[in-house]
């Protein structure tokens, strides 16, 4: 693929390379700004609306995250995963969780198979093997099958009878999850949690949007999805987003953030003390540091400010605060928290 900006993208569309700070990544910058708008174009004929959902989504893609998708039935959840691996040519895996999944059926198993001189224990890999993993209603699964994914998520590996199987690279997963009051949800344990990058709600659809989707839905076939990466090209941005600078004063603000969500600590606030039971960990302001860098790359910065930081709260925090009975008796929601303590927390100041 030509690494050229298509002429159909015009300036206004395609921001300009960042020059000084990728001059050894100049290529690998340049693709993925002049396919910034190309995945959308692809995304469109599929999926209407829900641009700032997939923009999350390959946020956590570009910064090696994985992704927690949350939303009612019918929302297209699955549909969006499945294109966005499309567009990236990964080997898309879907695992449909339901309450008798064993954990076998994640991970592979071994099974007894003939061989020369005798039978012998040979291992079957399960569907957890491929870059882009669906997991699909996740919390429709008891926690231990829901834990079967822990080890594949933090190591990208998987254990079998004491042998270590490598998992290939990119590696993700983004699951699904049904709103916890439905019928026949299991809420997915704290730990688990922490290592989902973001937590992106898909909400309902303006009237406008869903009469589009009705509309398509019911007509001709929808044109196929191009690929425009390839899983190397995944690699490369990872890389990429890593090297993007940013400021301590900005890691500083991050870490700020994300401290002042635990309660009962000296620089708390007080509606924290009074609302929250459990705060977010230290991934939180990891995971918000990275996230501002894959954000400033992509809008063509060399540098991360405070609204990408800003921009990033509430998905990488509204999974990481747990409030208490007090909050829920209250009406008191966790993005009312967050929004409260993006407006408390002093924010650097930028030239």
């Amino acid at each position: 693929m030509s690494n050229a900006i298509p002429p159909e993208l015009t300036p206004s569309t395609v921001p300009a390379a960042p020059v000084d700070v990728y001059a050894a990544e100049r290529e690998t910058a340049e693709k993925l700004l002049a396919g910034r708008a190309r995945i959308e174009t692809e995304l469109a004929k599929v999926i209407v609306g829900q641009r700032e959902v997939i923009e999350q989504i390959l946020l956590a893609l570009l910064a090696g995250g994985h992704c927690l998708i949350t939303g009612a039935p019918g929302l297209a959840k699955t549909l969006l995963v499945k294109s966005i691996a499309q567009v990236f040519h990964l080997e898309f895996r879907r695992i449909q969780f339901t309450p008798d999944l064993m954990p076998a059926d994640i991970t592979g198993t071994e099974i007894l198979q003939d061989a020369e001189g005798g039978r012998k224990l040979t291992f079957v890999r399960g569907p957890v093997f491929g870059n882009m993993i669906l997991a699909d209603e996740i919390n429709r699964t008891p926690p231990k099958t829901q834990a079967a994914l822990l080890e594949a998520m933090q190591e990208h590996q998987v254990t079998a009878a004491g042998v270590r199987h490598a998992l290939a690279e990119p590696f993700f997963v983004l699951a699904t999850q049904n709103p916890i009051e439905m019928e026949g949800t299991y809420p997915l344990p704290e730990a688990q949690l922490d290592r989902f990058m973001f937590n992106v709600v898909v909400d309902y659809l303006p009237e406008a949007d869903e009469v589009r989707v009705v509309q398509r839905t019911t007509a001709g076939r929808p044109a196929p999805i191009e690929p425009l990466f390839t899983g190397e090209d995944v690699l490369r941005f990872h890389e990429l987003v890593r090297k993007v600078p940013v400021a301590e004063e900005m890691v500083r603000y991050a870490v700020q953030l994300a401290s002042a969500s635990r309660p009962h600590q000296p620089n708390t606030p007080d509606f924290v003390n009074e609302w929250v039971s459990w705060g977010a960990g230290t991934r939180a302001g990891q995971f918000l540091v990275l996230g501002a860098k894959a954000r400033a790359l992509i809008q063509g910065r060399a540098h991360v400010t405070v609204e990408d930081i800003q921009a990033l709260a509430a998905p990488i925090l509204r999974h990481r605060i747990l409030l208490n009975y007090r909050a829920e008796a209250e009406g008191v929601k966790v993005e009312d928290v967050i929004k409260r303590l993006v407006a408390g927390i002093k924010a650097p100041v930028t030239a």
